[in-house]
């Protein structure tokens, strides 16, 4: 079979989809693989925050589009940019192992979030991000950052700001780990569902092709990644809402940890459930449910009025 992967342009976008071009072509079944690079409109647009835009739906929205198009036949994601709807006739065909889940500070040797000055500018445009670091340190001024990973870097280089906030997941994909001063645990800050997951998605049609990258799944990630997920479908949550999750998986139990909060930090709501692995998205729902009973709703609704 040969396989065409449909790719954002950015470097982090590049070694993910070559990275599943790797683990493809080791596949007795698979031919060749081909990377089909496109432009999205959210990495052209960057004068304007995600919300204002559309969400980060605009990474994924082309590349789908070309495989609609039969100029690809995969796209590789990472999972946390990718909306908990999929939309009709596309499926995740797989899911890689997760890599690192954590939040990263990145400010210069020795930087912490204890050591920042008062008032210290912070570039993160993630309000899940901006809330937990609102709940710990409430003087910091948290100001809008977009771009890729170099672009960013560069801005803090330049004095745009005190320290940065990125994935530590993109950091050690691209080498780039030694910028990290301070790594997150999940009790000072939850990720993104998914975060560190790369996805492979495809038409839902395609039988052949769908059992193929099955092989490629991995059933632990792909659990915990179910789980997450099922929060923010719950939640009615998109890729912007101040909305963090992670699942952890000891034996044949999962542990879910959620939190809404605030962007400000004014209010935020935490809970955790633990149950079968088995029932990962009952899991998810039902952490979920119990957040809403808690007003998490509500949250949400304040916190996306206060964005616009």
């Amino acid at each position: 079979m040969d396989i065409r992967i449909a790719t954002r342009k950015s470097a982090l976008a590049l070694w993910q989809a070559e990275h599943v071009a790797a683990a493809l072509t080791a596949l007795p079944d698979v031919e060749s693989v081909e990377l089909v690079p496109l432009s999205t409109r959210g990495d052209e647009i960057l004068d304007k925050s995600l919300q204002m835009i559309g969400g980060k739906g605009l990474f994924i929205k082309e590349l789908e589009v070309a495989m609609q198009a039969g100029m690809a036949d995969i796209a590789v994601h990472s999972m946390k940019d990718v909306p908990a709807e999929m939309p009709d006739g596309f499926c995740i065909a797989a899911l890689l192992e997760r890599a690192n889940h954590a939040d990263a500070l990145v400010g210069g040797q020795g930087c912490t979030l204890d050591t920042l000055a008062d008032g210290a500018r912070i570039g993160s445009s993630s309000l899940r991000r901006q809330a937990q670091l609102k709940l710990m340190r409430p003087d910091l001024s948290i100001q809008p950052l977009r771009g890729n990973v170099n672009t960013r870097l560069i801005k803090l280089e330049n004095g745009d700001f005190d320290a940065i906030i990125l994935a530590a997941a993109g950091l050690e994909r691209l080498g780039l780990q030694h910028h990290i001063s301070q790594q997150f645990t999940p009790q000072e800050m939850l990720p993104a569902a998914a975060q560190g997951v790369i996805g492979i998605e495809c038409l839902e049609s395609k039988n052949a092709l769908r059992s193929l990258l099955g092989q490629l799944n991995h059933e632990p990630t792909a659990q915990t990644t179910i789980a997450e997920r099922a929060i923010a479908r719950t939640l009615q949550a998109n890729c912007q809402s101040p909305v963090a999750t992670h699942a952890v998986i000891e034996d044949a139990l999962m542990t879910v940890t959620a939190l809404v909060a605030m962007p400000d930090g004014s209010q935020s709501i935490r809970d955790t459930v633990t149950g079968a692995v088995a029932d990962a998205e009952g899991l998810g729902r039902a952490l979920a449910q119990r957040l809403l009973t808690s007003g998490a709703g509500e949250l949400l609704t304040a916190a996306g009025a206060a964005d616009d």
